[in-house]
């Protein structure tokens, strides 16, 4: 029930507000639907936690403390993101920049992409993986376009075709999954696209096979991931995009692709030890040494948390590219408090270039006098992100850089070379923006600040206590996925 109710919840959303989306009050359905979704979420959280790891409706979807821990991190975050959405959105209205047919379509596909995202991490079928990263890249290339100004479509059509050709790939990889496992598994039933008995049958599959078919996944979901050299799309759909697609792009689109290829690497080290492991390590430390230095390029201001995004997806590959609990555990409550503190970063970024009228950092000044709430939510989410203590993202860091120490020493420095990179960057074009002189005007409507203050308030419990049940719930997973 729960897990219908997870899934039926947004796509039913998403039908209702393909009607009246575009009425005075949608926003606040779209926050019911997301409320709904959360609390349907913590449901299925509780059923795991009491009975174990599930396998329902034929053994098409499964549920372990790994999905689940990100079914409820995507539902919360998808709730976070409506509120702030109710009055950003309001002002795009007020502005001209949107019309109620183009709110309709901007709070449809919202949830169509929730439904999506929360399809993807729950079914036990790759094929139907396959599918559900397909329409999570249909509904979001949508949002991405909403302004239907030259730069939006220009960005939408380039993460089409890039994300269109990576998954074009991985589905080859899941086609040679499939012929893989067929001799041993069978074909009645689907029964070889099954991960549960993928896994089970892991040691046994043709090595070659495997390995070609784990290179098709991983530049196919590494695309959606944002892995360098792979990652062009990302900073424009961010930046050209509306801010709240650009939160949960950030901060959920990105968690549930590498989801996809970590469930892939248990599949590959089962056959092929190490290899998978390996190139995990090569496109991470690629990917967060490539972005580290791009920020210094960057002029719009959400172009530059896009490529922060590329640095820290590919600290997490890194990290679960080394394997092992500690590790493992390291890239798990990295992925969290990257999710939310990058979604209040946007949060207050978009309110910041509403409020300037501009997305570019030099024309956006002086936001603690002309709205305190709004500049300390921008400082406080760069402070965080960048890894100052005691925020979480140093822990997490701190864990994957100690376990780099021992297991890898030479990856040690590079890992360190680009966090000092990306720190001196982000902190240098953060400060004037929030400190200085303005001629700007307050918003027409009050913006909603109280989810950038939430997110921050966890990202900083995490990095001084992080609860015994949640840091259980992380050994688990740390350990389910090898």
């Amino acid at each position: 029930m729960e897990l219908l109710l997870v899934l039926g919840v947004p796509l039913l959303g998403a039908g209702v507000l393909a009607v009246l989306g575009h009425r005075r009050g949608a926003p606040e359905v779209n926050v019911l639907v997301s409320l709904a979704t959360l609390v349907a979420a913590a449901l299925l959280v509780v059923r795991v936690i009491r009975h174990g790891t599930m396998l329902v409706w034929r053994e098409q979807f499964f549920i372990d403390p790994f999905n689940v821990f990100l079914v409820a991190l995507t539902a919360f975050v998808g709730l976070t993101t409506a509120l702030f959405s109710r009055p950003y959105m309001r002002i795009e209205e007020h502005r001209g920049r949107v019309n109620a047919q183009r709110l309709r379509l901007y709070h449809s596909m919202y949830q169509l992409f929730m439904a999506a995202m929360l399809l993807a991490l729950l079914t036990n079928n790759l094929g139907l993986l396959w599918v559900a990263m397909e329409a999570a890249t249909l509904s979001t290339v949508l949002l991405v376009s909403l302004y239907r100004t030259r730069a939006s479509l220009e960005a939408a059509w380039k993460y089409f075709i890039l994300c269109g050709v990576g998954i074009a790939l991985a589905l080859f990889g899941t086609i040679l999954l499939y012929f893989a496992a067929e001799d041993l598994l069978g074909s009645e039933g689907m029964s070889a696209l099954l991960w549960t008995h993928l896994d089970a049958v892991k040691g046994q599959l043709e090595p070659r096979v495997i390995g070609l078919a784990f290179v098709f996944l991983l530049v196919g979901y590494g695309t959606k991931v944002g892995l360098a050299p792979l990652h062009n799309w990302l900073p424009d759909a961010h930046a050209e995009g509306p801010t709240p697609v650009s939160a949960v792009l950030s901060g959920l689109l990105l968690n549930v692709a590498l989801y996809a290829v970590i469930r892939c690497k248990v599949l590959a080290e089962g056959s092929i030890p190490g290899v998978a492991g390996r190139m995990l390590m090569g496109f991470g430390l690629l990917s967060a040494v490539l972005a580290s230095f791009f920020l210094w390029r960057q002029r719009d201001i959400k172009r530059l948390f896009a490529y922060s995004s590329i640095e820290h997806m590919g600290i997490i590959t890194f990290a679960f590219g080394m394997g092992g609990v500690v590790a493992n555990f390291a890239g798990l409550l990295h992925m969290t408090v990257h999710s939310l503190t990058k979604s209040a970063i946007f949060f207050a970024a978009g309110h910041a270039s509403q409020t300037a009228g501009t997305q570019r950092m030099d024309g956006i000044r002086g936001l603690l006098l002309l709205s305190p709430t709004i500049g300390w939510g921008l400082m406080l989410g760069a402070l965080a992100i960048l890894g100052l203590p005691p925020f979480g993202v140093f822990a997490s860091e701190f864990l994957i850089l100690t376990t780099a120490m021992r297991d890898h020493p030479w990856a040690t420095p590079i890992l360190l070379g680009a966090l000092g990179v990306a720190f001196a960057a982000i902190f240098g074009r953060v400060q004037p923006m929030v400190f200085g002189e303005t001629q700007s005007r307050p918003l027409p409507h009050s913006p909603a600040l109280l989810p950038v203050f939430v997110h921050l308030a966890i990202v900083l419990m995490l990095g001084v206590y992080i609860p015994p049940a949640l840091a259980e719930w992380y050994r688990l997973a740390a350990r389910l996925i090898g």
